[in-house]
């Protein structure tokens, strides 16, 4: 899949999730924000992609369902409004089935659809969210 492929998938993806009043609900807080802006978009990747391969990836993640809090990092904010908190959200939202181990692919996914989130959110181009997810 190519970067405007993907583009436009992770658009479809967050249409339909804006039809949840739920999912709709977050954005991030000036907080967040400065916290992005102050760590810069490498690391910002890098807290993603542990978030992913550590709290979602395995198969049976340890406390699934409450393993993302609400807020405190801007990677959690964006797990809850992109649908990529737990494996039975993936699964509800994403179709990616719970009780196996995420694909290396399917991680890549993720991060890029929670980068191409921030980026909107932050009010930035899209363009380079799924290039960053790599």
């Amino acid at each position: 899949m190519d970067q405007a492929e993907r583009q436009q998938a992770y658009v479809r993806i967050l249409t339909r999730l804006a039809r949840s009043s739920f999912r709709s609900r977050f954005h991030l807080s000036l907080r967040e924000r400065q916290y992005i802006c102050d760590k810069g978009w490498d690391t910002i990747r890098s807290h993603a992609a542990d978030f992913v391969r550590l709290r979602l990836a395995p198969a049976a993640p340890p406390q699934d369902g409450k393993q993302t809090p609400m807020r405190g990092h801007p990677v959690f904010v964006a797990q809850h409004a992109t649908a990529l908190c737990c494996r039975g959200c993936m699964e509800k939202w994403h179709h990616i089935p719970a009780g196996r181990a995420l694909t290396p692919g399917e991680q890549r996914a993720a991060v890029g659809l929670l980068l191409y989130w921030l980026r909107r959110e932050m009010g930035l181009p899209a363009e380079s969210a799924g290039r960053q997810a790599k």
